[in-house]
């Protein structure tokens, strides 16, 4: 195994994977079947990967990656984050590192995995590039997850005031199955709000009584109480 794999193994605590098994939802029919944890927490994880993260070869990234275990992929993304981020003005570099993401999203399959990684790699990637890649995450995504990854890559955007294509794409997912796509719209699109208000508030005029619930609470989260009352009844 790789210096990274091996590190992380190291972490093991056998007290924690009942807990953490049950938040990721890991029993059957749950959206993370299946998954295996160390019972590792994202602070220590990171830890290590801060420390050992130059040493790494995308090698060591691929064993990691493939790994049963949920938190040596998350490893292998962190590690990946580092890498694109100190790319700077290494184009090929940084290329590699979004090709070893995307055809690798088989593996990036819960919340924390997609939501740690995809807006420090793709939407950072993307932020002076053609975003077309997003759309086709979007509407053809092979899992939720791939979905997912396509709306919360545009926290970057909403970042740098630019929200049309997050609320593109919010559009093409607004009535998605799934309620961890619900939250994961209504996040970025509360994000949008924090950024300009009006923007978001012209964007729930036409669709508030219709979308999600889940979603409009979460993109209202931040408006006065009133304000969120009179959306939630329905009397805007």
């Amino acid at each position: 195994m790789s210096l990274l794999y091996d590190s992380i193994l190291a972490l093991r605590d056998d007290t924690q994977v009942e807990g953490l098994s049950r938040f990721f939802k890991t029993a059957p029919g749950q959206y993370g079947e299946g998954d295996q944890f160390l019972g590792i927490k994202v602070p220590r994880n990171r830890e290590v990967v801060n420390r050992i993260w130059k040493e790494c070869t995308f090698e060591d990234l691929e064993q990691c990656i493939l790994s049963p275990y949920h938190e040596i992929r998350l490893a292998s993304l962190l590690t990946l984050v580092q890498i694109f981020k100190h790319a700077k003005r290494d184009i090929p570099l940084q290329q590699r590192c979004v090709d070893f993401y995307l055809s690798h999203t088989a593996y990036i399959n819960n919340w924390d995995l997609v939501d740690l990684s995809c807006y420090e790699i793709l939407g950072n990637w993307l932020l002076d590039k053609d975003r077309t890649l997003l759309y086709d995450l979007a509407r053809s995504g092979k899992t939720l997850w791939e979905q997912r990854i396509a709306i919360v890559s545009c926290m970057t955007f909403v970042r740098h005031d630019q929200y049309d294509d997050c609320l593109a794409i919010a559009d093409i997912l607004l009535h998605h199955p799934h309620d961890l796509i619900h939250k994961a719209v209504g996040w970025l699109l509360r994000e949008v709000g924090k950024h300009d208000e009006p923007t978001l508030v012209a964007y729930l005029a036409p669709r508030y009584q219709t979308m999600p619930r889940t979603t409009l609470r979460y993109a209202i989260e931040k408006f006065p109480p009133h304000i969120r009352q009179s959306y939630l009844q329905g009397t805007l």
